[in-house]
């Protein structure tokens, strides 16, 4: 049997196809995404959600001269592989391979990157603008949205612009009803009823001056190319709403959407995941969080928990589970999730943020404004800070440290342990002046018998860990147990002091200052930024006291980190173990 896949180099090969082939190009399509995921991990369900789609959209409209854009990037897989990069897609997310999401610089299919959500709308009616500016009024300009992504402020942003425009635009709205997990909201409610024919009032699209089509059923490769084709004639905005199914072609991820988002290796033949490990192991970070969350919460009736869109990668999920009327999925914004926060904290609840790193910068200035400003006391908890790993350089949380510190009011903690997370949300929750951010990494952590009984953390003060009496490490957060195993392995560990300084602000200047008098050489360790960093704030105290000993800062140089194992970023960031460990033979 002809094997249409292996054919396709590019959409132009695909137009060459029969349309009767193209329901076999969509199930081989399925099964290339599913064996190659099975063994080298990815986001999953997203891609197996829009085959039928994607290979209409390059079937009818003539990419890349014709722009698309796929919203977030989840879903574009298919896309990567009709557009010249099937030969190398078993290197997708691995260390010098293919980005796990769309990413200019990769192929001129990709029109715009996308790695967080909500973005293509307003990408896409820029193109759509400069179109017209140039004179080319036949190109057309599509964005893929989904319906937990076009709830977001920044997508309405767009829309309330797109509908008072007669930009050649059309978005097409993935309505699966879940993004990582399940969407929430008035909006979500609403498509509901648009699903099922008993939604009221006028069709809020067609309100916002879009010509609206739709319902349809994004599985229907017949139906697609047809009322694609119809579209493609129409000019100005207009959107069509497609029905599909996350996961669709394998029935273990049409069953549980939130875990074959991205499910790690599993079965390519039963949808089975395959355990990585049988072993005892430490906690992850985040339910570390989750369960202390809990655990104070039952105690302080004034705590209430807040995440935008992200209650099972945050573990709030624990507590919407036990205590569902105090804690909030608020979908994906940001800018809300931050504000709610503040306006909380006016009325003296005790909210417990919890927002990835990565994704605070997208509410920069409501940290500033709402919270900082005016002095309240929210409690932000940055999952996901620092190096991430395969997700790259739009999830890895390496900037917070920097653009925190600037702002003043804000206190920056950063737990090497999982005890430590836990006695900083403990002192936290009873009362502070003012907002603090609690940053910690993705993964695991390094103690097992974590559920101790609280103490509290004195805020501003570091934690020496090792008198020494030349070279003092002053790290921040869980890197710094790479520094407890690196002086395992000293032949003279007498010469290695170790703080962990804890606070990035307010910096603990009577711990350096002692620092400075005892030692002959600094070296700072910390999994961030090293513009704004703790370096920076080491160096700046050291030029105050006029500090004559040497300082060596390794953290994140000024460049933008890629995708691959959290292990090989390390080294290529040159703040792993044997990056330090060359130094320290040097200057020993």
């Amino acid at each position: 049997m002809e094997n249409f896949l292996s054919n396709i180099q590019s959409p132009a090969d695909l137009r060459k196809l029969k349309t009767e082939n193209l329901t076999k190009l969509a199930k081989e399509l399925r099964d290339f995404i599913i064996d190659i995921v099975a063994t080298k991990e990815g986001h999953l369900g997203a891609s197996l959600g829009v085959i039928e789609l994607t290979i209409a959209l390059h079937y009818i409209f003539n990419t890349p001269q014709d722009k698309l854009i796929w919203d977030v990037g989840h879903q574009a897989y298919g896309h990567k592989i009709l557009t010249g990069r099937k030969d190398i897609f078993e290197t997708n997310r691995q260390f010098g391979g293919i980005s796990g999401f769309p990413k200019r610089e990769e192929s001129e299919f990709d029109n715009f990157g996308t790695g967080h959500s909500s973005t293509s709308i307003s990408a896409i009616l820029g193109m759509a603008i400069a179109s017209q500016l140039k004179g080319d009024l036949k190109r057309n300009h599509i964005a893929v949205i989904g319906d937990a992504s076009i709830a977001s402020g920044m997508a309405f942003e767009g829309l309330n612009h797109l509908g008072v425009t007669n930009a050649n635009v059309l978005v097409i709205l993935n309505d699966n009803a879940i993004g990582i997990d399940p969407s929430v909201g008035a909006l979500k409610k609403y498509l509901t009823n648009v699903k099922k024919g008993t939604a009221k009032d006028e069709n809020i699209f067609e309100c916002l001056n879009l010509n609206y089509t739709g319902p349809i059923d994004g599985h229907d490769l017949e139906l697609l190319l047809v009322e694609l084709e119809r579209l493609k004639t129409i000019k100005g905005p207009k959107l069509l709403h497609v029905i599909t199914t996350k996961g669709k072609g394998l029935q273990k991820a049409e069953e549980n959407q939130v875990v074959f988002h991205a499910p790690g290796k599993f079965n390519k033949e039963t949808g089975e995941r395959i355990q990585k490990s049988n072993k005892v192991q430490a906690p992850k970070y985040q339910d570390v969080f989750g369960h202390t969350l809990v655990e104070l919460a039952q105690r302080n009736k004034k705590i209430v928990g807040i995440t935008p869109a992200m209650p099972t990668g945050s573990s709030l999920k624990y507590m919407m589970e036990k205590i569902p009327e105090r804690a909030f999925d608020v979908g994906i914004a940001e800018q809300h999730a931050v504000t709610l926060a503040a306006g909380m904290a006016t009325e003296g609840l005790v909210p417990f943020c919890n927002i990835y790193s990565t994704f605070l910068q997208r509410a920069y200035d409501q940290v500033i404004h709402d919270v900082a400003l005016q002095n309240l006391p929210v409690i932000f908890c940055l999952d996901r800070a620092g190096i991430v790993g395969q997700d790259g350089p739009t999830h890895h949380g390496v900037f917070d440290l920097a653009y925190l510190r600037c702002i003043p009011n804000i206190s920056i903690f950063s737990p090497m342990n999982e005890i430590e997370l836990r006695n900083i949300m403990f002192t936290a929750q009873q009362g502070l002046d003012g907002p603090i951010a609690i940053r910690y990494p993705r993964g695991r952590g390094v103690t097992m018998d974590w559920e101790q009984p609280f103490s509290k953390i004195e805020i501003g003060k570091s934690k020496e860990i090792k008198k020494g009496n030349k070279v003092a490490f002053l790290t921040l957060g869980h890197i710094g147990n790479q520094v407890i195993e690196l002086i395992a392995t000293i032949k003279n560990p007498e010469n290695l002091g170790h703080i962990d300084m804890r606070f990035l602000k307010p910096i603990d200047t009577e711990q350096l200052t002692s620092v400075f008098k005892n030692y002959e050489h600094v070296i700072t360790l910390e999994n961030g930024s090293e513009i704004g960093g703790l370096g920076s704030a080491v160096i700046e105290f050291a030029n105050q006291k006029n500090y004559t000993g040497t300082i060596k800062v390794f953290a994140i140089e000024d460049i933008f980190i890629p995708h691959g194992t959290t292990e090989e970023l390390k080294k290529i960031c040159k703040i792993d173990i044997n990056s330090i460990q060359n130094y320290l033979a040097d200057i020993l």
